[in-house]
């Protein structure tokens, strides 16, 4: 099957400009006959919502948080990428879409991240306009700093809250549209499952998840704004609740799935402490800009007080491999470093598995209160869970699952090979190729919502007659069954075990074979254990309650049920590329000094997978990566 992309033609940056010149267009008058479902409600979701009702559509928006204010874009803590050039730098859209390109090692399409750089200013200002407390300067202009992967300060922040109040900005105008009736929310809402009718995306089927209700909502175009799937690994930096079930489901559909095996590791969270976990602890990447990461060089040196090794004895091994980027080299390359190091024995803490992150430099240059005033909360967030405080000692931080570069394919326009289907923010897999920038998943989702999805959906839904099915369709009340019958089945077991223990099982079995490192070896004993532990869980898993009223457990094993099928999918996408690119790491396929070794000749390419059936290899289609502007490079920081 051919893949079609539907870029436009002409120069690269004149595309997106050339798709809105001939972008079709619907009647003010005829727009409120139009029905979009929008689920979730983070910086993608709520942002896409608010702007179509803007524009006049009637918006149905499904959130399983009680208020949309919950999700978990209000995790993030570093800043957002924009090309505004206010430091006089250099900056310019080019060059940011050129780092983005090269951050992903080449494994991105061209024309979406150029789009990406080019609409980024824009998002500056939207978010500035809402009342969003962007740092500033002195003289009153927004403020920037520096983060992996750039050798330019171009990165916007709220402190280390800039989700949170990028999330607020675009959840006020959510509210406001909400009070004008334009916008219809449903909260403890879970998407259980896609409505596919004639081959075009129909509806979702959802349960509430207090009442235990299952029903139908239909649309006339369907927009998956739901996150990523990190948490597939048991531990990460992500909330509990994110999940890729509303994506696998839609997979299921037949949306095709476009390199799962593109996750990305974040060098800067807290280490392991132990098995009592359910999550990790992000330390956003803004600290490098002022931390420098260092280990002991001896061995006989771990046991001792950071502050009392002397700095001849340090390796600041970032600085010493990567001397042009240093403690900002971008994060998968410092997350492999990382691991290198503590390999090799010098790794600090109780585990052995961590590296210290030390801000005694810039405090002594820069004093302890201008410290304070940029990474505050950080450090007392740090102190809080660790009982150390990182102003007189190091941090300790060590890698962790953290963003996913895959998801759904879309093409230019953020539909999906299914048509009315569309895929916005970590939901698709269009930006980043197989390696995120830091401060760069604020930008695609705010990007998405606010200034493409509006016009790209305006487009498609012009081609199209409103006008929804009716909820007692055939394809309506077949979902809804199957739907029924898989949470009756599951509380039906009675095993001996909860999901929380198979997803942990899961997640060590990822850890070990689909993490940092990856080879052939280990990834078809992965693909083993992962079907062997999926049909134990099918066995001998145990759900407690009902399916009436509110039962998280029946919500976890859902969800934990789609990871034992989708980590199955992850390690065989990794199988199938035997190359090194961005996070994606082949041991089998390294430099003579250790870098990912890309193969330009068998893999520039997407590979995106169709599901074929239960208990069935999926057939993986490849849409080729065309660089126009940019000529493929061997990704080097040093």
């Amino acid at each position: 099957m051919s893949l079609d992309a539907k870029v436009p033609s002409g120069p690269l940056a004149e595309k997106w400009t050339r798709f809105k010149r001939e972008q079709r267009l619907i009647s003010p008058a005829n727009k409120a006959k139009y029905t979009v479902i929008v689920v979730g409600t983070g910086l993608a979701g709520a942002s896409a919502a608010a702007t179509m009702a803007e524009l006049g559509y009637k918006v149905l928006v499904f959130c399983f948080h009680d208020t949309p204010r919950r999700a978990h874009s209000i995790a993030a803590q570093g800043g957002i990428n924009a090309a505004k050039n206010y430091r006089n730098d250099g900056d310019s859209v080019f060059r940011l879409f050129y780092d983005t390109i090269k951050g992903g090692d080449f494994r991105s399409r061209e024309a979406n991240v150029y789009r990406l750089a080019e609409v980024s200013g824009n998002i500056i200002d939207q978010c500035v306009a809402q009342g969003v407390p962007f740092a500033r300067e002195y003289g009153g202009l927004l403020e920037t700093r520096s983060f992996g992967g750039a050798q330019l300060q171009r990165t916007f922040y709220c402190r280390g809250q800039t989700g949170q109040q990028l999330l607020l900005g675009a959840y006020q105008a959510l509210c406001r549209q909400i009070s004008y009736g334009t916008v219809h929310m449903f909260p403890r809402c879970e998407m259980l499952d896609l409505v596919v009718i004639d081959g075009r995306a129909r509806g979702i089927v959802t349960r509430h998840l207090v009442t235990g209700k299952i029903e139908s909502f239909a649309a006339d175009a369907v927009v998956l704004a739901t996150g990523g799937y990190s948490n597939v690994f048991y531990l990460s930096t992500n909330a509990i609740g994110c999940n890729v079930s509303a994506t696998y489901r839609a997979y299921k559909r037949g949306a095709f799935f476009a390199n799962p095996c593109f996750t990305q590791i974040h060098p800067t969270c807290i280490p392991v402490s132990g098995e009592h976990q359910s999550k990790l602890t992000l330390m956003s990447e803004s600290l490098r800009n002022d931390g420098r990461v260092w280990v002991p060089k001896r061995r006989e040196d771990i046991g001792k007080h950071p502050n009392d090794i002397p700095e001849s004895d340090r390796d600041y091994f970032l600085e010493r491999k990567y001397p042009s980027y240093g403690n900002l080299a971008p994060r998968d390359i410092a997350s492999r470093a990382a691991k290198e190091v503590c390999d090799e024995g010098r790794g600090v803490g109780p585990s052995g598995r961590g590296v210290y992150l030390d801000f005694a430099d810039a405090i002594r240059r820069q004093g302890i209160e201008r410290i304070r005033e940029k990474y505050g909360n950080l450090f007392d967030m740090y102190e809080r869970i660790t009982g150390e405080n990182a102003y007189t000692q190091p941090m300790r931080i060590y890698p962790a699952p953290h963003y996913t570069m895959g998801g759904l394919w879309v093409n230019y326009e953020l539909m999906s090979n299914l048509p009315g289907l569309f895929v916005i923010g970590e939901a698709n897999f269009s930006d980043h190729g197989a390696n995120r920038l830091g401060a760069s998943a604020l930008m695609q989702g705010l990007a998405d919502g606010y200034f493409i999805l509006p016009y790209t959906l305006t487009h498609w839904l012009a081609g199209v007659k409103p006008g929804l099915p009716p909820l007692d369709h055939p394809e309506f009340r077949r979902c809804e069954a199957e739907a029924h019958q898989r949470l009756k089945r599951l509380l039906s077991i009675g095993g001996q075990k909860t999901a929380v223990e198979f997803h942990r099982q899961l997640g060590h079995i990822l850890w070990d074979h689909v993490g940092m490192a990856r080879c052939r070896e280990g990834l078809l004993q992965a693909i083993e254990q992962i079907r062997s532990l999926r049909e134990e869980f099918w066995e001998n898993v145990r759900v407690p309650g009902s399916d009436a009223d509110l039962n998280m457990a029946l919500e976890r094993a859902s969800r934990v049920a789609d990871y034992l099928e989708f980590a199955e999918l992850m390690a065989l996408d990794a199988l199938r590329r035997e190359e090194s690119c961005g996070a994606h790491f082949r041991v089998e396929y390294q430099t003579a000094d250790g870098e990912a070794k890309r193969d330009d000749e068998r893999f520039c390419h997407v590979a995106a997978w169709e599901y074929t059936g239960p208990d069935r290899e999926p057939i993986r289609h490849e849409e080729p990566l065309i660089f126009e502007t940019v000529k493929l490079a061997e990704r080097s920081y040093k």
